[in-house]
This record gives structure tokens, sequence and C-alpha cells, in this order.
């Protein structure tokens, strides 16, 4: 293939779409809500008033607010200034009703407001085609400009001009830890082998987290572009997907992916008639959450149990099989064409001095709009929390947010004027993470959040260290000892003495970070462990 042929494709999927188009979300969030019987219903009524040859039911990825699903977006181009509409809470019984709308009729079916803040202070890169695209088409991915940027790199670029891209661009990490994407690329790049590897780590475990999820079930050939632009950067002819098997959407729609990839000549031998071969395979975990950690997967790929081992040598010098690996996370491949279509200047120019671009985010918890959003590096917690969530769903003031996962911390709403980059979280006792954001109210009791988050690193350790496997079990006992009132003021500082020796002592991120929602509940609600305390010394 081509870019001729690239084009001829992208403009037979426009000159073929219909007048109307009317997209139905098939992420699994709006599947589970009963989506599948509605686009069914859709092209059941679209039938009977005869609209067939107007109207596209388009199956798409996740559109963004998961609390009003099932949800349906309608662009009707046969109506003079018609806008898009947003139906939301969308039912088999309803639907009929939208499709009368077309022609005319009335609908009392729920429309969303797409000038909410929820959906303008957004900005889409990574989430650009999400809600849009039907992810189980690569005709339509290549319609909104998919494997250009992978053609520009191997017909137009050398690979130290890409690596050189995405380092002038200022990419981080988005998997957590925030590591320049270019430093990593360059390394991988200049290490000396005949084998080189490239994995895509899609193992999100993050309670509240669903990021990656949702890009691979709405846009998988983004991410396939992302790694294929990466392997072509550094020297690279394979790649894993590692994915947990709790994610069969995302596995279906991946699979479906990389098959018309190969059929269409855009993964495999000679890409785009250069000498460039790349082929992509899918390794499917159990759901160990140790296994988000780099060594730890890399050791499940190779057919071993995932646990990790220290560091140096790390991946990109002695990785899979001992050979040279790239793993980056599905967010930070997903950013990568459009850097390469856009230009590393106009990704730079998005976002803070140290962080740049934008942020993928998962809103959950007690929030009046829960779902997925894109923002601008820089954008603060408080616009993120109360404009764009909309606020506490009951009307109670919001007490935290907590981000990170059990990595993060609980950050005051005292301090929701902080922007949302790296440094700044890490300056408030949290971390980026991966994007969950877990809203709390002043119901929620801090020490149960912090217990909530070391029982699931308890569970989740591997066990291979004394530190994280003892430690963990200690210090969720000490946890449920203050939150039953049984605790002494001795207990609180053994819990405190403890949590830095889990920190300093673990092999891995996993126990060195397991302690960091304890330290952000005491050193911004010390009062609640305090309080329970007290009443401890007054019954005694």
């Amino acid at each position: 293939m081509d870019l001729t042929e690239l084009l001829e494709i992208a403009e037979k999927e426009r000159v073929n779409s219909k007048l109307i188009c009317i997209r139905c979300c098939m992420a699994a969030g709006c599947l589970s809500s009963g989506s599948t019987g509605v686009k069914k219903s859709l092209e059941e009524a679209t039938q009977e008033i005869g609209l067939v040859d107007k109207v596209e039911i388009r199956s798409v990825g996740c559109m963004g607010l998961c609390c009003q699903g099932p949800l349906v977006q309608v662009d009707n181009s046969l109506k003079k200034n018609s806008s898009t509409l947003l139906y939301e809470k969308v039912t088999p019984e309803n639907t009929s009703t939208i499709v009368a709308a077309l022609n005319g009729g009335e609908t009392k079916v729920q429309k969303g407001d797409l000038n909410h803040p929820f959906f303008t202070k957004q900005l889409l890169i990574v989430l650009e085609n999400s809600g849009r695209v039907d992810p189980e088409r690569i005709e339509s991915y290549i319609a909104c400009d998919g494997y250009q940027g992978l053609f520009h790199v191997l017909r137009e670029m050398t690979s130290n001009e890409v690596v050189e891209a995405i380092t002038c661009s200022g990419l981080r990490g988005r998997g957590g830890a925030g590591y320049p994407t270019g430093v990593k690329w360059s390394t991988v790049a200049k290490a000396k082998s005949d084998r080189k590897f490239v994995i895509c780590n899609a193992d999100e475990g993050d309670p509240g987290a669903f990021m990656d999820r949702s890009v691979l079930e709405s846009d998988p050939h983004r991410v396939l572009e992302g790694m294929a632009i990466a392997a072509y950067a550094v020297g690279a002819n394979q790649g894993y997907i590692y994915i947990r098997a709790e994610y069969p959407i995302a596995i279906n729609r991946l699979q479906i992916a990389i098959h018309q990839a190969q059929r269409f000549g855009l993964l495999g031998s000679h890409i785009f008639d250069s000498p460039f071969d790349f082929k992509i395979d899918i390794r499917i975990g159990a759901g160990a959450y140790v296994c988000g950690e780099e060594t730890a997967l890399m050791s499940s790929i190779e057919g071993k149990r995932g646990t990790p081992h220290p560091r140096p040598p790390y991946p990109a010098q002695s990785g899979l099989w001992g050979f040279p690996t790239l793993i980056n996370n599905v967010e930070t491949f997903a950013n990568v064409p459009w850097i390469i279509r856009k230009g590393a200047d106009v990704f730079a120019s998005i976002g803070t001095e140290q962080s740049k671009g934008t942020k993928v985010f998962a809103l959950a918890g007690k929030i009046r709009n829960t779902g997925l959003i894109e923002v601008p590096m820089g954008t603060t917690l408080r616009q993120i929390v109360e404009e764009m969530g909309g606020g506490n769903l009951d009307n109670r003031a919001i007490k935290a947010v907590q981000t990170g996962g059990p990595s993060g911390g609980c950050i005051p709403a005292s301090a929701f004027d902080t922007p949302v980059d790296y440094e700044s979280l890490t300056q408030l006792g949290s971390i980026m993470g991966s994007g969950g954001m877990i809203v709390m109210d002043e119901t929620t009791n801090m020490v149960d959040v912090a217990r909530f988050f070391m029982e699931f690193c308890m569970d989740e350790s591997c066990g291979k260290c004394i530190p994280c496997r003892v430690g963990t079990v200690q210090l969720y006992q000490l946890l449920t000892k203050v939150r039953e009132g049984k605790a002494s003021r001795a207990d609180l500082e053994l819990l405190e003495e403890l949590c830095h020796m889990v920190k300093h002592t673990s092999l891995c991120g996993l126990g060195q970070s397991a302690p960091n929602p304890v330290f952000s509940t005491l050193r911004y609600f010390r009062d609640e462990y305090l309080a329970l305390i007290k009443e401890t010394t007054k019954s005694s």
C-alpha cells in the first residue's frame, strides 16, 4: 500500500457516508447498560420509516459521559444549521421517537448539554476519534487520517528524526512515572542488538481506572499505529500488547484491528513498500496487579510467574528474553500518531513547562458527571471536579480527590486550585498515575480510604519480598485497629514508622508506593485518625 491508496480509502469512506449518522456507544459501560438492544431498535425504527438509505447506525466507542449511558449521538446534515444532538439514558423503547425526530417528529428522550464544561473544557488528542469511528472497521480510522503518520515516518523520516520529534514534543510516559518518552526511545534505539521488542502495557488494574480500556475499545488502530512508529524509531520488528483478561471487548477489537491492519499491509512485511517489518501479538494476563510493573510484565510474557526483579539492568538495555525492549502504556502510544501528524511543536505548546500535552482521566466516585475526560496539563483540580464533574451528586461538600490509584494519594479540597501536572501532584503527596481520579465527599471516612487501598495492595502483593508481603499485612491490621477505635498513639507512631520501612525497602513500585494513601491521609486528615484514638483514650 502507498499513500495514494490510503487516501483513496479515506475518500471512499467519506463519499459513501450517509446524510444522517446515528452513533451508538458500544463501549463496555454502555454495553452493560443495554446499548446492544438500543442499536438493534434504532436499526429497526430506521427501516420502518424508510430512512435506511439516508441513515447510518454506527457502532462507536466511549463518548465520555458514562453516567448517562446508553448514549446516542445524531449528526443530521438533512437539516440546515443542524447541530449534533446527544441523547442520554436511551432505551430500546424510546429509540423510535429519536428516529422520528429526524423527520420533524418529537422526542422526549433526555438530551445532553454539549455546551457543558464537561465537554467544552476538554482538548481531545488521545480521544479525538473516540465516539466517532467504528472501532471494528479500519476504513473508519483511515478516514480520520489514520496511518498517515506511519506513512510519513517510513517514507520521509529517519528513525533518529522520529526519536528527535518525540523528544522535542515533551511527551512523558502516561503510565504513572512520567519518564520522558523520547529519552526512553533514544536509549532503546542506541542499544546494539539484532533483536528488539516493543511492548504496550495495557495491564490497567487501578481501582476506578478505565482510561486504557476505553481507548482500546474505541480506537484500537491508533495504538497499533503508535506502536509501529515506535518500533521503526527504535529498530524493533516485534511488538506485544499485554492486556488483562478482564477486558474481553478490548481484546476482541484489538484482534480484529490487528487482522485488518495485516490484510491492508499496515502490519507485517514491507509496510508501505519500505524495508520495515513489524508484527504485533497479544498476550493476555490473568489480572495480577503486579504485572503492570514492567519486569513482572515481561516475565509473564515469557511464560514465567509474573514477579518483579531488581533493576538495573533496565528493559531498554536487557528486557524481553534479554533483548532491548521499549515499554510504554496505551495512552503514551496513542499520543504518537497525533504528534507526528500535527507536529512536535504543536504538542509542546499544550500544557505546562514540564508537563506537555493532555491527560486522560477516569472521573469516578461521589460526583455528578462520571466518565472519561481529556484535559490539557495544567488544568486545575477545581476545574475538573467542580466545573467538569459538576460537583457532588447530593450537593454535599467535596472533601478530597484521590489520584494515582493505590500508588497515589488523597488531595484535600483546600488544594483544588493546584494545576494537574506531574510535579504539582507530587508536591501534594500524590502522583499522576495512569489517570484514575476518585472524588470523595464529606461522608467519606479517610481512614477507610487508606484501609481500602492497603487491603488492595496486600491482596495484590506477589510475595517475593518480605517488606511488601508482610508489611502490607501489618499496615492493614494497624489501620483496622484504628478504624475500630482500638488503637493508641503508640500504634499511630508505629503505623508511620512501618510506612517508611515498606516504602524504602520493598523491591518494586507496588510495595514502594503502597503507603502513599496512608501518608497523604495522615498529612491532610490526621484529625480523623486522632478522633478515633481519642475516643479510645476516653473510654479507657
